[in-house]
Parts: structure tokens; C-alpha cells; sequence
């Protein structure tokens, strides 16, 4: 079984653009919540760019238990494996 890789760079940079701040802002280890536009359109975003992007469905109840963009980026992983 092969195990996928997640391009974090542009993950951060797809994420940047959802939450509508400068391209290279996030780099990995920023708390969620200290992000003004990290809401619940914010998640949905996330959930859309996880599934246009990577082909993978995050669970919504999962994207709570995140505090970290490594955190959303922990579960693009998991659910591609």
C-alpha cells in the first residue's frame, strides 16, 4: 500500500487564499483560532479544496478537534490513505 504525500506548500498557499490573507502567510504550526476568517465558511472551504483538490471527504465533526493548519493538513493525509 502506498502512503500519499501532501504538498504542504501549496496547501498553505490554497489556504491562505480561503481565508483571505497574504500568500505565504501560513507556514504550518498557526493555531486556527488566531486567524479572524478561520469560521464556518472557512471550514467548508477547507472541506471543498480537501475534496477538489486531494479527492478526499473530511467529515465536518472532524475539522473541530483541529487547533493547527498542520492539524487540517494531518487529515487530508489520513483520509487519502
Amino acid at each position: 500500500m502506498s502512503t500519499k504525500t501532501l504538498d504542504k506548500a501549496a496547501f498553505y498557499k490554497r489556504l491562505d487564499e480561503i481565508l483571505d490573507i497574504p500568500t505565504g502567510t501560513i507556514k504550518g504550526g498557526e493555531t486556527l483560532s488566531d486567524f479572524d476568517g478561520w469560521d464556518s465558511m472557512a471550514m467548508l472551504g477547507f472541506i471543498a479544496l480537501a475534496d477538489e483538490v486531494h479527492g478526499v471527504m473530511i467529515p465536518a465533526k472532524r475539522i473541530p478537534a483541529c487547533r493547527t493548519v498542520d492539524d487540517l493538513a494531518g487529515l487530508i493525509v489520513e483520509f487519502s490513505n
